[in-house]
């Protein structure tokens, strides 16, 4: 059966502390209350920096075995090499304690930014060297350069399927070639809801389904409305019939990403789905 996961982009955010978070709540315990309202999210540090294994490790002892991370890639791959001999740092990348999350890893998102156009052979190269097994991974860890040495881990614990989201900002990817390029190698094409700043393509392209909503009228700050989060679980409800589907709200700014999250899957609990067929009349 399909899955769906709602989470939020990100956990670590101070205007969350005494709003969502309780009032007194340790930091280190802020995961672990997050994962106890919700069933995934995406690790967004990983963008920013290459991790540890131990963080990994710490991330996923602390949420419920059903939880599921998404993680972020690395900006020095999607934005400082803009997907060019990446070889090498996609090896950093997996080195540095993905593998850790065990059964908990789920699909991995990689952020273009909004300046790179669609390069059908650039990106094609790219798809074709990402992992698609946790062993391929594993595999590729291995070749990480001496800035891991000491600190990569190049094991898992078992071999299982490696997912991929692309998100793309730039206008040139609205189009068909894009579209069949990521379908022909499995990659979902982010579903991305951006207040109009970025292009939004509602193209199926893989087994599963990624959306990420940065906010309704307003990038990264305004909530959404009731009729807003109804639209979202139709059509996550549509997706969700053929595919796993994984949604992130990362309208942070002004607290509305944890409680848009927590919102969505409470109506996503009584999906239609779930309920009978409606009887048909003679000559309906």
């Amino acid at each position: 059966m399909a899955r769906v996961r709602v989470g939020t982009s990100g956990w670590r955010y101070p205007p969350w502390r005494g709003t969502f978070y309780p009032s007194g709540l340790a930091q280190r315990r802020e995961l672990e209350y997050l994962s106890r309202q919700l069933g995934s999210v995406e690790i967004n540090g990983s963008f920013y920096a290459l991790q540890r294994p131990e963080s990994y490790r710490a991330w996923a002892a602390e949420t419920p075995d059903d939880f599921v991370f998404a993680v972020k890639g690395g900006r020095f791959i999607t934005h400082m090499k803009q997907l060019r001999d990446v070889g090498v740092p996609l090896a950093n990348f997996f080195a540095s304690g993905v593998l850790a999350l065990g059964p908990k890893l789920g699909p991995v998102l990689w952020q273009l930014p909004a300046r790179l156009p669609f390069d059908a052979e650039r990106v094609a190269a790219f798809l074709a060297g990402l992992p698609r097994t946790t062993a391929a991974a594993a595999e590729l860890a291995a070749g990480h350069d001496e800035r891991l040495a000491g600190r990569a881990l190049t094991e898992t614990d078992a071999d299982r399927p490696l997912r991929h989201a692309l998100e793309v900002r730039h206008p040139s990817f609205v189009r068909p070639e894009p579209v069949a390029l990521l379908r022909e190698h499995g990659v979902a094409l982010v579903v991305a809801d951006s207040a109009g700043t970025w292009p939004s393509v509602e193209e199926t392209t893989a087994d599963f389904a990624y959306v990420r909503l940065h906010g309704d009228a307003e990038l990264y700050a305004s909530g959404y409305s009731p009729d807003a989060l109804d639209r979202w679980a139709a059509k996550v409800w549509t997706w969700s019939a053929e595919r796993d589907v994984y949604v992130y709200f990362d309208n942070d700014a002004k607290v509305h990403a944890p409680y848009d999250a927590i919102a969505l899957a409470d109506r996503l609990r009584r999906s239609p789905a779930r309920r009978p067929p409606p009887r048909r009349g003679p000559g309906a």
